[in-house]
């Protein structure tokens, strides 16, 4: 990898909060003269060429688009992303083409990436005829194949940018060493790869007790319980104490868990309620607007960062083992909550900046809080170089095509999402969803809004038995996936195209993904049907992950009541 500086980089890039990033230069084939930049009053432009046939992937958890050659992606943090144009839970400045390099752009900023666009320079005005031609809409407006395309980057309001490139033969080669960048993949505890059930959000703590003694009865596997919003005395905003009409002995209800062999996690969101005994110490360390009535704390500011650490130290204390970070993005279509990108900190931050940084500054002060107690937690937000961070994205959306999606791209940019199960509406649906789950990063039943056990109200809990068990079979390979992630940067779950960068075939493949170094996970996501198309690599050797009978490379139609899983042989 090697690192390019143009003109002023920012002073808040994400490498500036980065606690392990690990830069060692090498020579690459690109050169800074393959660069062309200037200031514009927009900000800094970035334009470099693309060659004919590039692919390009990443931009961090884009639910909406996989392959985005010849697209406008423009980087902004929002919780409800509705076109493919790069909104996103996790936006990450980062891609990776199939030509044998990627980048990454070192900015908090919400950088717009042009995909693949012909400027008038670049080319003899008797090449600039456009081809074909036609009648109808979907003539009229397809995508256009040119050459002498360039890519064109904007950093808004900057003077600057640093841009590492990175170079390997293969699309994960590339990946790894961004995520190497970061300090490599994270380290996650045996029990955070099992079973995670979220209660109710409004039951009390003997309800949550009686749940888990529930499962155990009924031998459904289970390694962490979560606790939603009630367990605050205030949730929207958050006082981060106890509420002691629900939960009248906190000690009590945490050892209980410990002697059921579970792990706690506890909801949370930062915004401070006044009634929080940390409202007053952290008022002259947040922003100057206010969300939902609390304090945005600015965990830029080391004063922040200990008074929200020192808190939650205690609750770790107790016995609390990781941490739910919800609404750290923001909702710009879902009522207009979060705060304005116009917000100023006191640590000189935007609010454009703090949104993209949020996240991961969240996560660095809740495991500050876990010192070295091993977790793998949930949020709602994350950026650049997020790697090390043992936190999985989800999502208030719930399409599972996007969901699918979501899966197979967190892998391009140093990221873990979940396809949650969080509702359905019938058996099928239930039995589908949980399939997914169990082949994803991280195994979460989201039952917060179920005041019972969603499969026994469904009544499939046979199905759902089998289907946890096959996720605690898979957890050895899963943690071997993980070393491997923390060693050498490769992810866990990625999409085909990383590994078969050269089979065109996989250029579109959205709806299947990689586990570990063997196996291929083609969900079902039409309830009503149990087929569905599916591309095993030709390069490789395939067999039928649940009965080891060979099954022919390419393409084939499928038909399965469970997941179709494939295990690669050679």
């Amino acid at each position: 990898m090697k690192k390019f500086t143009f003109g002023i980089p920012d002073e808040f890039a994400p490498s500036r909060f980065s606690r392990a990033l690990n830069y060692t230069e090498t020579e690459t084939k690109i050169t800074k003269d393959f660069f062309k930049t200037k200031k514009t009053k927009a900000g800094f432009v970035i334009e470099f060429p693309l060659e004919n046939g590039t692919q390009i992937f990443g931009f961090g958890l884009q639910l909406k688009q996989f392959n985005h050659t010849g697209s406008r992606i423009k980087l902004c943090v929002n919780s409800d992303p509705v076109s493919k144009n790069g909104d996103s839970h996790a936006p990450v400045p980062f891609f990776a083409t199939n030509k044998g390099y990627g980048m990454y752009f070192d900015t908090s900023r919400y950088a717009e990436f042009y995909c693949g666009k012909v400027k008038k320079a670049e080319r003899a005005r008797s090449e600039i005829l456009p081809e074909g031609g036609g009648d109808t809409e979907a003539e009229l407006y397809k995508m256009r194949k040119e050459s002498g395309v360039v890519m064109s980057v904007l950093i808004p309001a900057s003077d600057g940018i640093d841009i590492y490139v990175f170079e390997g033969e293969k699309i994960v080669d590339i990946v790894k060493q961004y995520n190497m960048l970061a300090g490599g993949g994270c380290d996650v505890p045996e029990w955070g790869l099992g079973m995670q059930y979220r209660c109710f959000n409004r039951w009390n703590s003997q309800k949550i007790i009686e749940t888990a003694e529930h499962l155990k009865e009924k031998n459904i596997p289970c390694s962490m319980i979560g606790v939603e919003p009630g367990w605050h005395s205030h949730k929207y905003p958050c006082t981060f104490e106890w509420a002691l009409n629900n939960f009248p002995d906190p000690d009590a209800f945490l050892q209980k868990m410990k002697e059921l062999g579970l792990h706690v996690n506890l909801w949370e969101h930062a915004y401070t309620h006044p009634e929080s005994c940390l409202f007053e110490p952290l008022y002259p360390y947040s922003a100057d607007y206010l969300l939902w009535g609390g304090l945005i704390p600015d965990f830029a500011k080391e004063e922040a960062r200990k008074i929200f650490t020192d808190h939650h130290k205690k609750l770790v204390k107790q016995g609390v083992d990781g941490f739910k970070l919800d609404e750290c993005d923001s909702g710009d279509y879902v009522g207009s909550w979060g705060f304005p990108l116009l917000t100023e900190f006191p640590s000189g931050l935007d609010g454009e900046q703090y949104h993209s940084m949020f996240g991961v500054l969240y996560a660095q002060v809740l495991l500050d809080a876990l010192e070295e107690k091993p977790t793998y937690s949930l949020i709602r937000q994350m950026g650049a170089l997020a790697a090390p961070y043992p936190f999985v994205l989800y999502s208030d959306l719930y399409d599972p095509n996007d969901f699918v999606r979501g899966v197979v791209n967190s892998g391009f940019s140093g990221l873990l999402w979940t396809p949650e199960f969080r509702q359905c509406w019938n058996k099928k649906e239930c039995i589908r969803r949980l399939q997914a789950v169990a082949f994803s990063a991280m195994c979460l039943v989201n039952a917060w809004n179920y005041d019972g056990i969603p499969w026994e109200m469904l009544d499939c809990e046979d199905e759902v038995r089998k289907i946890f068990e096959e996720r605690y079979r898979l957890i050895p390979r899963l943690k071997k996936a993980f070393e491997k992630y923390n060693k050498e940067g490769v992810p866990p779950i990625r999409a085909l195209v990383m590994d078969y960068t050269f089979d065109v075939e996989t250029y579109q493949i959205d709806n299947e993904w990689l586990l570990g170094d063997d196996l291929l996970v083609a969900p079902i996501t039409t309830w009503e049907s149990d087929e569905r198309k599916v591309y095993l690599p030709r390069e490789s050797e395939w067999v039928d992950y649940y009965t080891n009978e060979p099954v022919e490379s390419g393409w084939s139609d499928v038909i399965n009541q469970k997941i179709p899983v494939f295990r690669k042989i050679k």
